[in-house]
């Protein structure tokens, strides 16, 4: 038993100083990120609470019922209800509580491709825009049905205008083949004069939206990543 010990009490010593510096550094971080979520913070002058403007959700959707009927030649009515789950863990004592609701808008690209007579694939690429939200011990929105009329109006008018203005044009080659097309700004990722998201068309095709970080230009449904930085350069280019 004794020698047991002696050995225990020598891995114990030979961990080394950095790695439980490291252990402290991540729970430091963990505390600062659940409590950093009900902070207030301010985007742009305006004040808020949550997720902080720039990070991401990464969500798996189960098998879910996507219902459409056709209204007109071009347009057909949705219904989708499934559930989602995190890939991952939320950190303890963040996020909202229990039975919190919220209403949002979804403005998308639908890609389809058929793959055989039953099965499509299928890519969905947009914005969604927070309309009202119900606190879990509430039973009221947090606006009123006028009021959150109001705000899809807004929402829609300013999608419009930056529609309706010129976009980035974009035309370059890549790996032999040309490519010509547009970027249209995704409204309030604009600061001095120079839009740091897009809505990429190219060859009269979606890519999807095109952003600018800390990394570098990145897209979600594109993994050619010089692809993806020969587009970010004909932007830049377009705003020097």
């Amino acid at each position: 038993m004794p020698v047991a010990s002696r050995s225990v009490a020598r891995k114990k010593k030979t961990v080394p100083k950095r790695t439980k510096a490291a252990s402290r550094t991540k729970k430091s971080a963990k505390k600062h990120l659940e409590a950093s979520y009900d902070q207030y913070k301010f985007f742009e002058g305006k004040q808020y609470t949550g997720m902080q403007v720039g990070r991401s959700h990464k969500w798996y959707y189960d098998q879910g019922e996507w219902k459409e009927t056709k209204v007109t030649p071009d347009m057909w009515r949705i219904f989708y209800s499934v559930t989602k789950r995190r890939a991952g863990k939320a950190p303890k004592g963040s996020g909202v509580p229990v039975g919190t609701g919220y209403h949002w808008y979804i403005m998308a690209h639908q890609n389809v491709t058929k793959l055989n007579a039953n099965d499509y694939n299928t890519t969905l690429m947009g914005l969604k825009f927070k309309i009202a939200h119900k606190r879990a011990d509430k039973d009221k929105w947090s606006a009123t049905a006028a009021t959150q009329r109001k705000h899809l109006i807004k929402f829609m008018k300013d999608m419009i205008r930056e529609l309706e203005n010129e976009p980035v044009p974009i035309e370059m080659e890549y790996k032999g083949r040309t490519y010509k097309g547009e970027g249209v700004p995704i409204p309030g990722t604009c600061h001095g004069g120079v839009c740091y998201e897009l809505d990429i068309m190219l060859n009269n095709e979606s890519l999807g939206i095109i952003r600018s970080g800390k990394t570098g230009w990145k897209m979600d449904n594109i993994t050619d990543q010089k692809f993806i930085d020969a587009i970010g350069e004909e932007i830049l280019l377009w705003y020097e």
